[in-house]
């Protein structure tokens, strides 16, 4: 005779795995690596500061 399923915990397991799945989905598709966020920061400031240096002092 087969041992008796917890159906909660089947439930619960799908929903985890469901969960995960999409988890993973949205960072292949939205993730940036580390450097990637650094080197947008850095083209961010770097274009700030060139902004910066050509403002008139009358403004």
């Amino acid at each position: 005779m087969a041992a008796p399923v917890n159906l909660n915990r089947f439930r619960k397991d799908k929903a985890r795995a469901e969960k995960k799945a999409r988890a993973d989905e949205n960072a292949a598709k939205f993730g940036r690596t580390k450097a990637e966020k650094q080197r947008d920061a850095l083209t961010a400031d770097k274009a700030v500061r060139h902004l910066d240096q050509h403002k008139r002092e009358d403004e």
